[in-house]
This record gives structure tokens, C-alpha cells and sequence, in this order.
């Protein structure tokens, strides 16, 4: 580091448990750039003076995840377009004092479940488990690339039905309760939990009991810390094929 090193970054609440700051700073020195990558927990409350100090500081850019995707942009003075329909921003890049939103969630993740699964994703009638900011992206992702059917449920209906409207015009979309997810999981092919319920430190935890899982559907968790969620390692047990976020978090990163 040097009086010419510039900043990057992520943000997030809480952010301990993230692994980008190793994979970014190991690319940034294999490709002898002059920046570094550091990890920011930022409380909800503390965001617009986060973002405005990271403009101060003159950072290049940051990424966002939970739980900012969605409170930063009205932050930011311009949203492209995809991050705009979508509803959610992933990655801010600084340009000659302008901060752009921008979203690569979706392809991200689109790209790791097809690499690993070998999922034809038009065939799909999906169970997505949160309609926060991750859960927007890659609703979209596999909406625009042909799912079948798509049931959202999360814990405050307005916000589920919110991400139904968006996507609505690209496949079929139900908007559910958490409560009553349990009557859609009887013909669903791929599960997709979005929440960050089981991720690093509280990992006894699952968004749904065993017994409500499917047998021999694909199941997929965009936790990758830990690598096997409690969810993945009751759908594994169940004969399901299984999915982690790890890909989604190097293919989103690069």
C-alpha cells in the first residue's frame, strides 16, 4: 500500500462472516492494481453517512449486500437499468463523482445454478423463500430466463407481492406468506432460499423443517458460509440435489 492505493469495498450488517475482501484483494494483486478491498459493518441507521463517507474518501466503488441492497438507492445518483427493474443494487461504482447502482446478483447466480446443476431453467416451477434484496435479483434472473412458475413467500406479503408486480410480465408469479408456503412445495422443482436465516454464526437454524422438503427436488441456498446450510444438509438427506451460494458469490464478484 502506498500514498496511491485507492479504496474498495463491501457493506453490510453484519459482514464478519464474507469472504470478499480475499477474493477481491487476491485479484487486485494478481492483476497488480493499486487498490484495496475492506469489509464494512454498517447498521441500517448508519447508512447515508457510510455512503456519503465513502464518496468523501474518494473510493472507487463498493459492493452491498444484507441488509442494504434495496435502502441504498435512493442514495445513489443514478440506477441502471437493470438494478431499477430488479429493485435492488449489488455493486456502486464511482465515475467522475457519480455513484452508479448496478446489480450482477442475478447473472451471478443464473450462471452458478446452470454450471453446477445442469438445470433447465424453463422447466422450472420455483419456491423462492425471501423477496429482499438478493431475493429480487435472482427472481428476476430466472424469470426472464423462462421459469415456469415462480411462488414468492416471505414474512410480509406487501413486499412479496411488491416483487410479484416486477415480475409479472415475464412469467407466472404467486405471492405468499411465509406461513403458507408449505401448501405450494408439493409440485415445486427448485427451492431457492434468498434469507439469511442458517448463514455464519447462527448455523443450527433453517427456514423450513425437514419434513416439509420435497424428495429429489434441487434445493438452493445462497448462504455459502457455512458451505452445507442446515437446510442443505436436511435436503441432502431427503435425496435432493443441492446448491450453495458459493458460486453465485464468485460469478456475481467477478
Amino acid at each position: 500500500m502506498t500514498t496511491h492505493t485507492r479504496l474498495l469495498g463491501v457493506m453490510g450488517h453484519p459482514i464478519a462472516h464474507s469472504k470478499s475482501p480475499q477474493m477481491h484483494n487476491a485479484a487486485l494483486t494478481h492483476q497488480q492494481l493499486p487498490y484495496t478491498y475492506l469489509a464494512f459493518d454498517v447498521c441500517p441507521e448508519r447508512l447515508p453517512q457510510a455512503v456519503a463517507g465513502m464518496h468523501a474518501l474518494g473510493a472507487r466503488g463498493w459492493n452491498v449486500t444484507i441488509p442494504h441492497k434495496v435502502s441504498i438507492m435512493p442514495l445513489l445518483d443514478e440506477i441502471a437499468e437493470e438494478a431499477r427493474v430488479i429493485g435492488a443494487v449489488n455493486t456502486v461504482v464511482c465515475e467522475d463523482g457519480v455513484l452508479l447502482g448496478l446489480n450482477t446478483d442475478g447473472a451471478g447466480y443464473l450462471q452458478s445454478l446452470q454450471e453446477e446443476t445442469g438445470l433447465d431453467v424453463r422447466k422450472q416451477r420455483i419456491l423462492i423463500i425471501g423477496a429482499g434484496g438478493a431475493a429480487r435479483g435472482v427472481a428476476y434472473a430466472l424469470a426472464n430466463a423462462g421459469a415456469e412458475h415462480i411462488v414468492i413467500a416471505n414474512r410480509t406479503r406487501e413486499n412479496a407481492e411488491q416483487l410479484r408486480d416486477t415480475l409479472s410480465p415475464l412469467t407466472e408469479v404467486k405471492a405468499v406468506h411465509l406461513e403458507d408456503m408449505r401448501r405450494w412445495l408439493s409440485d415445486r422443482t427448485l427451492i431457492v432460499n434468498t434469507t439469511s436465516v442458517g448463514m455464519a454464526p447462527e448455523t443450527d437454524v433453517s427456514p423450513m423443517p425437514e419434513e416439509w422438503l420435497p424428495e429429489g427436488v434441487v434445493v438452493s441456498d445462497l448462504i455459502y458460509n457455512p458451505a452445507k446450510t442446515k437446510l442443505l444438509r436436511e435436503a441432502e438427506k431427503r435425496g435432493c440435489v443441492i446448491h450453495n451460494g458459493l458460486g453465485m458469490f464468485v460469478h456475481q464478484g467477478a
